[in-house]
């Protein structure tokens, strides 16, 4: 059952009034804010954020009339901590989605990812299909990409937090030192750079019990189980947004294979953006969702 409340614009610092709410999807229980009628919009955010990583982008959908849900995902901010690193496999992370369009009692949705949050977005369109009408991934390398990626040596010195936070306990401590100086390092590349306010609100959501050790343990299942996920075919309408200068994933991985994605609609490199392109580039990257949502390629400059 879910359970809401409202915030306030000046408490979540985006320029539309929330609701917050929680929705029991199996053996977690999702926090989310939303926003808006109409058709459904789902952002999934990716590691270090939350849900108020979308707070540019919003307002903009819910002026085109969308109805907007933004969750933390499993293990971030006020969302349940599996205890297991095992608990955090991609395919895990996208039924909780899938359970929380139907819990929010639509059939489908059109999906958004940024980073980790468009690793479960792929991994959702290809294990369930029905209930993505649109994808849209922000610098998120498809799986198959991504595997490709880390054959390639200039590729794994850009992972290389991937491999560090294999370690015990080390990672979490570290993140915690210093009002969380490690985690926000990995937010440097944004521009403009975030405000004092904004990283507060970052350092408020890592600082909840069990939250550091959540983030983390997506990458403890990444590395020590490998890749569990079978490569299907995403028939659902793809749209890919990739800051050119980002320091995490190369630019030759933002377009999957023709054959694993039949339905792209279009590539959009954003030169001057960094992995934060939606921070980065708010205006465009809110443009470029408003027009692929409606059906609109028109501004879309082509792959």
């Amino acid at each position: 059952m879910n359970t809401t409340s409202t915030l306030t614009s000046a408490a979540v610092d985006v320029r539309t009034a929330l609701t917050e709410g929680y929705a029991d999807v199996g053996e977690v229980t999702l926090h989310y804010v939303e926003a808006g009628e109409g058709p459904l919009v789902i952002l999934l955010h990716g590691f270090p954020a939350f849900w108020y990583t979308w707070r540019e982008q919003i307002a903009p959908l819910v002026n085109a009339g969308y109805h907007v849900v933004a969750p933390d995902l499993r293990g971030y901010n006020l969302s349940s901590k599996p205890a297991a690193f095992t608990d955090y496999t991609a395919d895990k992370p996208a039924a909780d989605i899938r359970g929380l369009i139907r819990a929010l009692g639509s059939e489908t949705a059109t999906v958004v990812g940024h980073d980790w949050g468009g690793s479960v977005a792929w991994t959702l369109a290809m294990n369930n299909p029905e209930v993505v009408d649109r994808l849209v991934i922000l610098n998120a390398a498809h799986p198959r990409k991504l595997n490709e990626g880390l054959k390639n040596p200039r590729q794994l010195l850009r992972s290389w937090y991937f491999f560090y936070f294999q370690l015990a306990g080390s990672p979490e401590r570290r993140a915690a030192r210093d009002n969380w100086k490690f985690f926000t390092g990995f937010l440097r590349d944004a521009h403009p750079a975030y405000t004092q306010q904004e990283l507060d609100q970052y350092r408020s959501a890592w600082s909840q019990q069990g939250a550091a050790t959540g983030m983390i343990d997506y990458y403890r299942a990444a590395v020590r189980l490998g890749s569990k996920q079978k490569v299907l075919t995403i028939t659902a309408p793809t749209l890919v947004i990739w800051g050119q200068e980002d320091r995490y994933l190369g630019a030759d991985l933002a377009e999957p294979h023709a054959e694993d994605v039949p339905n792209l609609v279009s590539v959009e490199r954003l030169p001057n953006a960094s992995h934060w392109v939606h921070h980065d580039e708010a205006g465009r990257v809110n443009e470029l969702l408003v027009d692929f949502l409606g059906g609109d390629s028109g501004s879309l400059t082509g792959r």
